[in-house]
């Protein structure tokens, strides 16, 4: 049996890249999103010069970290590319300022990147709000498991933080978490 055909066509909505969208996006929250990805690509290379920076101090633990925390930035750009073009939208790819690369010491690295976690945090809370305010539930669940994840990583930052503030840069200390860090050893403790 033929499926009927009908001459009428059927009118879809599109947004700018010319992709069919079921739900329209607020101009603002796209560019809030596009501002987020922004950030995320400019933590990748931050934690990148990190990595470095501890790479030429001969911490191979440190600066394996932070070449893992660039390539997981790099990849939360890119989940917020995928979610952009899902919605029909353009990614317009902003630029990328050189990241600071002096630092003088593990215990002001570590202080900066549980900060810039926090900023990425707060950036999260507010795209959240956003997409609250402009009832686009899509967005609400597309950010709920990347709140998730980021209060997770300022978790493991803080508890860092805390660890190298404690080793109060005795070169033993140090040495120690290095070698935990190389062997995949940085969440905190677990009570439950």
């Amino acid at each position: 049996m033929a499926l009927p055909t009908s001459t009428k066509a059927v009118a879809l909505t599109t947004g700018p890249a010319g992709r069919a969208i079921a739900q329209s996006m607020e101009a603002s929250l796209v560019e809030a999103l596009q501002e987020h990805l922004t950030m995320e690509r400019n933590a990748s290379a931050a934690y990148f010069a990190i990595a470095i920076w501890f790479a030429e101090r001969e911490l191979r633990g440190f600066s394996n970290y932070f070449k893992q925390e660039s390539i997981q930035e790099q990849e939360h750009a890119a989940h917020f590319a995928d979610y952009l073009i899902a919605r029909g939208q353009t990614v317009v790819l902003q630029d990328v300022p050189s990241p600071r690369q002096e630092w003088i010491s593990t215990d002001e690295i570590m202080a900066a990147s549980f900060q810039m976690e926090a900023d990425v945090t707060t950036s999260l809370h507010q795209l959240y709000a956003m997409a609250e305010r402009a009832s686009d539930m899509r967005t609400t669940v597309f950010l709920d498991p990347l709140v998730d994840n980021q209060v997770n990583s300022e978790n493991e930052l803080a508890h860092l933080l805390g660890r190298v503030r404690f080793a109060q840069n005795q070169p033993s200390a140090m040495l120690i978490i290095d070698g935990e860090l190389s062997d995949g050893k940085h969440s905190p403790a677990k009570l439950a």
